[in-house]
């Protein structure tokens, strides 16, 4: 069993950064990849972001790519994204899943003023 919180969610101006945490525990977090969802209101999940367990390859929806950057700290049991030139676009309910999507955090609200 893996466990997973979000963190570093809140309300921004278009153009400014936050950086969203996920913290894990349980099963061995590094034999994972991880990934980055999101979900606006009234819209589907959709994913972000990916990170190979090593850390050695990233995958990034178009609509993030040159914007994102994920990156994980097994040490630290944490993965972050980097989320820099919000758009309001960017506003939703940011999701960290792993486990081949088995395992999934309760979210972290991003909300980019305009």
């Amino acid at each position: 069993q893996v466990q997973l919180v979000e963190s570093g969610g809140g309300l921004v101006q278009a153009g400014g950064s936050l950086r969203l945490s996920c913290a894990a525990s349980g099963r061995t977090f590094s034999s994972y990849a991880m990934g980055w969802f999101r979900q606006a209101p009234g819209k589907e999940r959709e994913f972000v972001a990916a990170i190979s367990w090593s850390g050695g390859s990233t995958y990034y929806a178009d609509s993030v790519k040159g914007r994102f950057t994920i990156a994980r700290d097994n040490g630290k049991n944490t993965v972050y994204l980097q989320m820099n030139s919000l758009k309001a676009e960017d506003t939703a309910v940011y999701y960290c899943c792993t486990g081949g999507f088995s395992y999934w955090g309760k979210g972290t609200q991003v909300n980019v003023s305009s």
